[in-house]
């Protein structure tokens, strides 16, 4: 059975849900080998006649459980823990020994556990991900792999890729330069492509590329996973890049989406503009979804000096360039809120506590509801909390963060901050290009994502101060969201995947993976 076009091999779409399956790795899958095969292990929920065909009898206990039971039991020890970090290390050993009961715990959870398998809490991991190394979650290439990088890509045992994620780990979330551990993102990131957006587990690739650090303390680190060395750059750096590029479409097709994730401004805006005519590709931290000149007049930026104008221009780096406005200098944030007079306040430098409450009375001063965005990772970064945007506007502010917050008590009333994250739009919008054979990614495809998202907020969300719907309801969420990516795609001649399917949505919603267990001959 095809879902999305491509054969269902591992029997995870929902198409396929009521299908019989083969447990196959490289022959069936069984007894301990059985056991220690994440894609078909599933512990104690292994039937008598399954024990009995797969060589099971001995290796189980005699109990058998549901799936529904698992996990209870699984969700009622990752309360018991007292440190996120604990709860993301559980949630990985879980997703190596039994993926389908991973996937189930993180769709039936997900307002819960999001924060433990991505931001914030993915940030400490990556931070002491040479501590907790398990088992590798995905490929790493190195300067040591130049020339062999095809060959690094036949090592991954799926064959069937139509995602990856891939970072050199320049600047994960706002804490910089982590090097090889920056492996946390894309992990992340596609355990949402899956959960959240329905993408098959067996079709995502999670892709590091160490290219070195220069942060002193991971090369001081005798726990370092990476390159010992100093960031290539220039020549050696894209070199490395294009042969990766070459030989992802060559082992992989045209048709496989890679997302760049967490570079650093200075190469993500040159790999998206070089690449994005040759490859399905695509950066969601820094892709414009509007007319750009339009954007841009009504767009004011400020760095680490001050306001960007005009008289900076030659000094600026060049893709700031176009955001330089006629306007005098400007100092402090402050100063160009006070001049400007923004009705949006959006805050991304990665440097907590930006907002500060002169900043913030400011906005409130001048906008009858000011919207304050506070969206920098982790919660540490955060440029001021739900709490202090609430408490200084008076109730008045449109807030939403990077991060959750919790709902805050704000004189009688109760506000629930927003979460910005973008685990809203590529989950989905992945999907919507897997499904649709697309072959390029275009602007409108991503305008098209917003404003899917857009149409799925209620009323009723609006009135609890609510600008995202609830994360409880992003699968249905992601299958509009995909439906209006398609469409998209298939009206501006982009996609493959011939004929048209007539309902979207419902076509969308039959290729997402489910992880319900399925039975085995």
């Amino acid at each position: 059975m095809a879902g999305g076009g491509v054969e269902d091999t591992y029997g995870e779409d929902r198409a396929t849900e009521d299908q019989l399956i083969t447990p196959w790795s490289f022959s069936v899958a069984s007894g301990y080998t059985l056991l220690r095969d994440p894609r078909h292990n599933k512990g104690l929920a292994f039937s008598e006649a399954e024990r009995d065909a797969h060589y099971l009898r001995g290796l189980l206990p005699p109990s058998i459980v549901s799936q529904e039971l698992q996990e209870k039991k699984l969700m009622h020890n990752l309360r018991n823990y007292t440190v996120p970090l604990q709860r993301y290390i559980a949630m990985m050993d879980l997703q190596e020994r039994n993926e389908r009961l991973f996937y189930k715990l993180l769709i039936d959870n997900v307002e819960e556990l999001l924060p433990v398998v991505y931001t914030p809490t993915v940030g400490e991991a990556c931070q002491k991900y040479g501590s907790i190394y398990r088992r590798p979650q995905g490929l790493y290439i190195s300067l040591k792999d130049k020339g062999k990088i095809l060959e690094v890509l036949k090592n991954w045992p799926e064959r069937s890729i139509q995602v990856i994620v891939v970072t050199d780990g320049e600047r994960i979330l706002g804490l910089g330069d982590l090097g090889c551990q920056g492996m946390g993102i894309p992990v992340g990131k596609l355990s949402l492509y899956t959960a959240l957006g329905g993408v098959r587990p067996s079709a995502c690739l999670p892709i590091t590329i160490d290219v070195g650090t220069n942060n002193e303390s991971l090369l001081n680190d005798e726990f370092y996973i990476g390159l010992k060395q100093r960031r290539a750059t220039g020549e050696e750096y894209h070199e490395l890049l294009e042969e990766f590029m070459t030989a992802v479409k060559q082992n992989y097709g045209e048709k496989v989406l890679v997302q760049f994730e967490d570079f650093a401004n200075h190469n993500a805006f040159d790999l998206l503009a070089k690449y994005s005519k040759s490859h399905l590709v695509f950066n969601d931290d820094i892709q414009t979804e509007i007319p750009i000149n339009d954007c841009r007049k009504k767009v004011w930026l400020v760095d680490s000096r001050g306001l960007i104008v005009e008289s900076r221009k030659e000094s600026l780096q060049h893709f700031k360039q176009p955001f330089a406005h006629e306007h005098e200098p400007v100092k402090t944030l402050l100063e160009a809120v006070q001049s400007i007079k923004p009705t949006v306040l959006i805050g991304t430098s990665g440097v907590g506590k930006t907002f500060t409450q002169e900043v913030v009375e400011a906005m409130a001063a001048f906008n009858e509801k000011p919207v304050i965005f506070a969206l920098s990772n982790p919660t540490s970064h955060s440029e001021c909390t739900a709490e202090e945007a609430y408490t200084w506007t008076k109730g008045s502010a449109v807030f939403a963060s990077g991060s959750p917050f919790d709902a805050v008590e704000y004189e009688g009333k109760t506000y629930v901050p927003g979460q910005s994250n973008n685990a809203y739009i590529f989950p989905g919008f992945g999907l919507g290009v897997v499904i649709s054979g697309a072959i390029r990614v275009h602007d409108d495809m991503l305008l098209a994502a917003s404003e899917a998202l857009a149409e799925q907020v209620s009323e009723d969300n609006f009135a609890r101060g609510l600008i995202f719907p609830p994360f409880t309801n992003i699968r249905k969420i992601s299958a509009h969201i995909a439906a209006k990516v398609a469409a998209k795609a298939y009206e501006l001649g982009l996609a493959s995947r011939l004929p048209r399917p007539d309902d979207l949505v419902k076509y969308a919603e039959s290729c997402m993976y489910t992880p319900a267990y399925r039975c085995y001959r």
